[in-house]
C-alpha cells in the first residue's frame, strides 16, 4: 500500500475510526496493530508476511534465550545475527554474488554457470530485519528487557506506518510507548496533519514531478554535453531523493502523532550541513545511528580490531587512508545496504573517502575561517555530495564516470539542454531550494516571526500545500526507498 494511493486513505480512515475503541487495553491494542499491519504489508505480496512472521519469531525467542540462558547467550545472538542476515542474503543479494561468480568463472575460462534465481525483494526487508536485529542485540547488551508477548513485540516490528521505509525505530523507544493508552491532544492532531501534509507535498508535488525527468536524462542512451546541463540534473536528483525519503519519514511520524506515539527525526535538512560529519548526523538519523551503534562502535572497540588492525598501524599510517579501516568498513556496508550492485559499493567507498579526508585534514573548519567561509564550505560539500548521487542513481559505474567527467568538463558550457527541461520539474526543484535556503539563513530563529506569523501562517501553508497536492501532483511512482 502506497501513501499517497486511494486505497491507503481508505485503510487509514477505517483505521483511525476503529483506534480510539481499540487502544484501551494492551491485548486489544497489540492485536489491532497488528492484524492492520499485516494487511498493509500483505496487501502488496501476502506470502511475504510469513518472512516477516519467521524473523518476528527468530528474535522474539533470541531475547527470551539471552536473558534465561545467560552462558549460552553468544549462541543465541549468533543465531538470529546469522538467520537475519541470511535471510537478506538469500533475497537481496544472491544474484548478485551469483553474477559475480559467473564473471569469475568466465575469466577462469570454465564453462560451470550458478544461477540466476530471481527472487522477488520483499518490500522493506532491509529496514525491518535490522529493527529486529537491533532488539535482539539491545537484549544482548542488557539495554532493554525481552518482552515476553509475542503480539507487543510484533506491534513494534510491525507498526504499519516505518514498517517499509523507516524510520528503524529502536526497541528502548516504542515498547514502552506501546503499553500505554495514548489519548491524542489537539496539538498532535495539528502536528500530525502538518506533518502529513508536508511529506505528502514533497512526495506528490516535488520528488514525482521530477522523477520522470532525472530517469529520462540518466538512463538515456548517451550523455549530453553539457556541464550545466548534469549540475542540474544532479540537483534534480539530490532534491528528489531527499523530497520523496524525507516524505514518507514526515508521514510515518503523522501518522504516529495520531495514534499517539512519537517517532524520532529522520532527517533534519541535511543540505545545509557545515561537514561530512553533519550531514550524516542529520541524514536518515535511523540509519545512520543503526550502523553506528551496531557497527562502527562495536568494531572500533573489539579487541580484536584493537589488537589486530588498529595497533600495527604506526602513527603516521593513523592518518593515511589505512588509518580508520572501521569507517571504511561501516560505510562499504552502507552502501552495499542500498543495493546489490557495484555502483552502490563504489557510492559507500566514495562517502568513506569524503570522510576520512574531512578527518585527516579538517578542511571545513579552516575554511570557515576564511571571508564567506561558511559558503564556500557549503559550495564545495553540496559538489561532493551531487558527485556521490551521480553515482547513486546512474545505471552503472561507467555511466556514473562519464557523467562526472561532463560535470567538470567547463569547455561544455553549453545551457541550450536546460531550456528543454519540463518547466515544473524546475519549479518543484526551485521550490526545495528555497525552502532549505531559509533554514540555512536560520530565518526559522527569528523570534518575532515564529511568535507573530507562525500560527496565522501555518494554517494557510497546510492549505496550499493539499490543494498542491491535489492539483500539481506528478506521476505516481513508488517511493525510492521501497527497492532497499
Amino acid at each position: 500500500m502506497l501513501f499517497h494511493s486511494f486505497t491507503f486513505l481508505v485503510f487509514a480512515a477505517l483505521f483511525f475510526c476503529a483506534w480510539p475503541l481499540m487502544r484501551k487495553r494492551n491485548a486489544s491494542r497489540w492485536l489491532f496493530l497488528v492484524a492492520a499491519s499485516f494487511l498493509f504489508y500483505g496487501w502488496w505480496r501476502w506470502e511475504f508476511l510469513f518472512l516477516l512472521l519467521a524473523s518476528g519469531f527468530l528474535d522474539f525467542f533470541a531475547g527470551l534465550a539471552i536473558e534465561r540462558f545467560f552462558r549460552m547467550r553468544r549462541l543465541f545472538l549468533a543465531i538470529s545475527i546469522l538467520g537475519n542476515v541470511g535471510v537478506l542474503v538469500a533475497f537481496k543479494y544472491l544474484d548478485f554474488l551469483v553474477g559475480n561468480l559467473n564473471a569469475l568463472f568466465g575469466w577462469a575460462s570454465t564453462s560451470h554457470q550458478l544461477g540466476p534465481y530471481n527472487l522477488t525483494l520483499p518490500i522493506g526487508i532491509s529496514f525491518y530485519t535490522f529493527q529486529s536485529m537491533s532488539y535482539t542485540i539491545d537484549v544482548y547488551w542488557e539495554k532493554i528487557k525481552p518482552t515476553r508477548n509475542p503480539l507487543h513485540y510484533f506491534a513494534y516490528l510491525s507498526l504499519f506506518p516505518q514498517l517499509v521505509a523507516g524510520p528503524i525505530i529502536r526497541a528502548s523507544h516504542l515498547l514502552p510507548q506501546l503499553t500505554r493508552e495514548q489519548p491524542t491532544s489537539e496539538a498532535q492532531r495539528w502536528d500530525g496533519l502538518r506533518l502529513i501534509t508536508h511529506g505528502l507535498f514533497k512526495k506528490v508535488v516535488i520528488a514525482d514531478n521530477l522523477a520522470p525527468v532525472v530517469s529520462q536524462a540518466f538512463q538515456a542512451d548517451s550523455v549530453v554535453g553539457s556541464s550545466p546541463f548534469w549540475w542540474v540534473m544532479a540537483t534534480m536528483f539530490a532534491v528528489q531523493v531527499y523530497c520523496d525519503f524525507s516524505g514518507y519519514s514526515d508521514i510515518a511520524r503523522g501518522l504516529a502523532r495520531w495514534m499517539g506515539y512519537d517517532f524520532p527525526l529522520n532527517f533534519n535538512h541535511p543540505y545545509i550541513a557545515s561537514s561530512f560529519k553533519d550531514f550524516w548526523g542529520r541524514w536518515h538519523i535511523s540509519l545512520t545511528g543503526w550502523f553506528q551503534d551496531y557497527i562502527y562502535v562495536p568494531l572500533t572497540l573489539s579487541p580484536w580490531y584493537r589488537k589486530y588492525i588498529y595497533r600495527p598501524l604506526k602513527g603516521h599510517q593513523r592518518t593515511s587512508i589505512l588509518g580508520h579501516p572501521n569507517l571504511w568498513v561501516t560505510l562499504l556496508i552502507s552502501g552495499l545496504w542500498h543495493g546489490a550492485a557495484w555502483k552502490f559499493v563504489a557510492w559507500g567507498g566514495l562517502m568513506a573517502f569524503y570522510m576520512h579526508f574531512e578527518q585527516v585534514t579538517n578542511w571545513p573548519a579552516r575554511l570557515r575561517r576564511l571571508p564567506f567561509g561558511r559558503i564556500a564550505v557549503s559550495i564545495v560539500l553540496l559538489a561532493q555530495i551531487w558527485v556521490a548521487w551521480v553515482v547513486f542513481v546512474s545505471p552503472s559505474l561507467g555511466r556514473a564516470l562519464e557523467i562526472i567527467g561532463t560535470l567538470f568538463n567547463f569547455r561544455l558550457l553549453n545551457f541550450w539542454p536546460i531550456w528543454t527541461i519540463s518547466e515544473i520539474a524546475l519549479v518543484a526543484m526551485s521550490v526545495s531550494i528555497l525552502r532549505e535556503a531559509y533554514f540555512f539563513l536560520k530565518l526559522d530563529q527569528l523570534a518575532w516571526m515564529h511568535r507573530r506569523w507562525r500560527a496565522q501562517l501555518d494554517p494557510a501553508v497546510v492549505g496550499l500545500m493539499i490543494a498542491g497536492c491535489i492539483y500539481l501532483r506528478g506521476p505516481g511512482s513508488a517511493f525510492i526507498y521501497f527497492q532497499f
